[in-house]
């Protein structure tokens, strides 16, 4: 596994510096200078995206184990650091947000359940997102063989997507006990996974709080849209919003589709020349919104890692306390 990662590294990298050739290092540069202030604009708007997801995440605890507000936006720029900054598949992120969270005393199965809805939220609205931007680029341009791809790739998405949550009913966790059972694992393992599919089945059986945190979701992802917007317009590009959702909408879905390759590196640039393309927009001012979006990125990650450490190693000298991370209070 870790031989594919460095191998999906060097093809990344690879084609980011590929694409830059073609593009030519000296337009990519002009245009990154061209966007000036749209650089701190598309931070404070990821800022804001990265908030929604934390509302988002908060909206699925149950009341009686609901993590404080600020917590879980906080906790929500930790896994969107580790999620995009870290060689972890994209999932790395949600298991130090579960972690983290227990850290405030909530249960480890609330914990893990809420996390583990909020990415299949995240997911059905991103593949939602990605058909509503089909749409738009059918109204916009016609039918074409990039409608057509990216319905397919929409298509697979929504099958991958349902059997995701096909596996979160009681299926799912009789499944992973038999697994267990045939690994030799019994107890405290087979225990877990029971109390986090009850607590799983809890959160869905609440439609209320999950209809309102897939609301802030497709919202969330809306909101990205004026990354691209305010990014372009800098640059002498000026789209319309409806341009704009296409962009982002398919360009988020052809780096979701790249999870395997670290931070999506060379897969984001190619989708968003492509995408740009569309609009009559040069390879360069689109690797250079490429570029503005990575830069948000880091500005918001690198904290967030650090904040993370702050916490584990705050936990380290906590050692001698009741360590609530690992039992099941208030149940």
């Amino acid at each position: 596994m870790k031989g594919f990662v460095v191998f999906a590294a060097i093809a990344g990298i690879a084609l980011f510096g590929g694409l830059v050739a073609y593009s030519g290092l000296g337009d990519v540069g002009s245009a990154v200078a061209a966007a000036g202030w749209a650089t701190l604009f598309v931070v404070l708007i990821r800022a804001v995206v990265i908030s929604g997801c934390g509302l988002s995440w908060h909206l699925l605890f149950p009341p009686e184990h609901r993590l404080p507000v600020w917590v879980a936006i906080g906790l929500r720029f930790v896994r969107e650091g580790v999620n995009t900054l870290l060689p972890v598949a994209m999932v790395g992120g949600d298991v130090v947000g579960a972690r983290l969270a227990t850290f405030w005393r909530v249960n480890l199965s609330v914990a893990g359940a809420t996390t583990i809805a909020d990415v299949a939220i995240q997911a059905a609205t991103s593949a939602a997102f990605a058909i509503l931007g089909i749409g738009v680029l059918m109204w916009l341009h016609g039918d074409g063989p990039l409608v057509r791809y990216a319905a397919m790739g929409a298509a697979v998405a929504v099958l991958l997507i349902a059997a995701f949550f096909v596996a979160q009913a009681r299926i799912g966790s009789r499944l992973l006990n038999a697994l267990l059972a045939r690994l030799g694992v019994k107890g405290t393992a087979t225990e877990l996974v029971e109390r986090l599919w009850s607590s799983l089945a809890a959160i869905y059986a609440a439609p209320g709080r999950v209809a309102r945190s897939t609301l802030v979701h497709m919202l969330v992802w809306i909101a990205g849209t004026f990354e691209v917007q305010v990014a372009l317009h800098f640059m002498g590009y000026p789209v319309s919003f409806a341009e704009a959702l296409v962009i982002e909408s398919l360009g988020q879905a052809v780096r979701g589709a790249a999870f395997a390759v670290p931070g999506g590196l060379g897969v984001q640039e190619g989708g968003l020349v492509a995408l740009c393309a569309l609009f009559g927009i040069p390879p360069g001012p689109a690797l250079a919104l490429s570029i503005l979006k990575r830069v948000a990125e880091l500005a918001l990650g690198l904290p967030a890692l650090i904040a993370w450490q702050l916490l584990e190693g705050r936990r380290v000298f906590r050692r001698s306390e009741p360590d609530d991370a690992v039992t099941e209070p208030r149940q």
